[in-house]
C-alpha cells in the first residue's frame, strides 16, 4: 500500500535554529506551555480509531493514568485558549478535552486534541507535533503566499497547529467528485491548475490527495471550491522537481484527467498566469516578512546537499535561469524561484 511505503521513508525532522527561533519571536509565533510533545508520548494505552465505514484511520485514541490526566487536560485547554483567544482564562471553566488521538503515520506523528465547549457542545480540534523547521517554513510561506491565515504557535521543540477544515482530497475524489455538476468540475479543475502552480513556485512538495483538502463554499446559487494544503513537512526538501508538482502523483490522476478533459492548453496557461500574478502581489505586499524568513532559510539546513544539487539542476533545465546554478541551500533555491517568478510571471514558469 502506498501509505505503508511512505511510512518507511520518513523525512528527518530538522531542529529549530536560533535564527529561526528569533524570527518566530519577532512575528509573535512563540508561546509558553506547561506540556510538551514528549509529555504526550507517555500514554498508558490506546485503541484504533475507525471511520464511519469501519476502516482503520491509522489514528490511535490514547489514554493516560487517571492521576496524570487532570493535569494534562488543564494544560491542553490552556493551549486551546493560547491558540484561539490569546490565553483568555475566563473560558477555561467551560472547556473539556473529549479525546486525544495519536498518528504514527507520516513525518510529524501528531497528536490530535478535541476540545469541547460544555456550554454549547461545539468542539474544535488542534494538533501538537514535534517542531520541525521544514514544516514551520512551510506554514510561514503559506501565510504569505496564499489567501489563508495559518494559526500556529511554537514552544521549545513543540509545534501547536489549528485544524484546517475541509474535505480530504482523497475522500473528495472518491465520494464527492462524481456528484458535482459539470460546471463545478470545471471550477475544481481550474483551482487545481492554480494549486499545482502555487506548489511549484513555493516549492511545497508531496501534495498527494491526502495531503490537501478541498473546501466547498456556497455562493448565492452555486458552490465555489478551493484547494488548500494541510501537510507542510516536505517544504523545500526533495531534490526531484516533479515532487513539487502535484500533477505527477498517481493519487491525483483523477483530477489531472479532469483538467485535461475540461481545458485546452491555452486555458491552462491562462490560469497559471493568473496565479503567478496573484503570487507576485502577495510577495510584494509581504516583502519585509518574506525577506526576513528567506534570510533565515538561506543559512539553515533543511535538506541533504544532494537534494539541493538535484533541485537547482532540475530548475535550471526547466526554466534556463542561470542563478539556480549558484544556489547552495534550499533557501537560496526558493529565493531564486520567487525572484524569477517576479521577473517573468507573464512567461511560463
Amino acid at each position: 500500500m502506498e501509505k505503508d511505503t511512505k511510512r518507511q521513508q520518513k523525512k528527518p525532522s530538522y531542529p529549530v535554529s536560533v535564527e529561526l527561533a528569533s524570527y518566530l519571536t519577532k512575528y509573535k509565533r512563540v508561546t509558553k506551555t506547561s506540556i510538551l510533545y514528549e509529555d504526550l508520548l507517555r500514554f498508558s494505552g490506546c485503541i484504533s480509531v475507525e471511520d464511519k465505514y469501519g476502516n482503520d484511520t491509522l489514528w490511535l485514541r490514547v489514554y493516560y493514568p487517571e492521576h496524570e490526566y487532570t493535569e494534562i487536560e488543564a494544560s491542553l485547554t490552556k493551549i486551546y485558549t493560547l491558540l484561539h483567544s490569546d490565553g483568555d482564562v475566563d473560558t477555561l471553566q467551560h472547556l473539556t478535552v473529549d479525546s486525544i488521538d495519536f498518528c504514527s503515520f507520516g513525518n510529524s506523528q501528531p497528536f490530535r486534541v478535541k476540545v469541547r465547549n460544555k456550554l454549547n457542545d461545539i468542539y474544535t480540534n488542534f494538533y501538537i507535533k514535534k517542531a520541525d523547521a521544514s514544516r514551520i517554513y512551510g506554514l510561514e510561506l503559506e501565510e504569505m503566499l496564499s489567501p489563508y491565515t495559518m494559526n500556529y504557535i511554537v514552544h521549545k521543540d513543540t509545534l501547536i497547529e489549528e485544524h484546517i477544515m475541509g474535505i480530504p482530497g482523497d475522500v473528495f475524489i472518491k465520494e464527492h467528485l462524481a456528484l458535482c455538476s459539470e460546471l463545478e468540475k470545471s471550477q475544481i479543475a481550474k483551482e487545481y491548475v492554480k494549486f499545482n502552480e502555487r506548489c511549484l513556485i513555493g516549492l511545497l512538495g508531496d501534495m498527494r490527495s491526502y495531503n490537501y483538502v478541498i473546501i466547498p463554499t456556497h455562493d448565492f446559487d452555486h458552490v465555489v471550491y478551493r484547494i488548500r494544503p494541510i501537510d507542510f513537512d516536505q517544504q523545500c526538501y526533495e531534490g526531484n522537481l516533479k515532487f513539487y508538482l502535484p500533477q505527477f502523483f498517481k493519487e491525483n490522476s483523477t483530477i489531472v484527467q479532469l483538467v485535461l478533459e475540461k481545458f485546452k492548453d491555452t486555458s491552462i496557461e491562462q490560469y497559471r498566469k493568473e496565479i503567478r500574478s496573484v503570487l507576485v502581489r502577495r510577495v510584494l505586499s509581504n516583502k519585509e516578512r518574506l525577506d526576513d524568513l528567506l534570510n533565515v532559510m538561506k543559512h539553515d539546513t533543511i535538506a541533504p546537499e544532494e537534494h539541493v544539487d538535484q533541485l537547482k539542476t532540475d530548475l535550471y533545465e526547466y526554466v534556463h535561469e542561470k542563478a539556480f546554478k549558484y544556489c547552495n541551500t534550499m533557501g537560496e533555491v526558493l529565493e531564486t524561484a520567487i525572484e524569477f517568478t517576479i521577473k517573468n510571471y507573464k512567461s511560463t514558469f
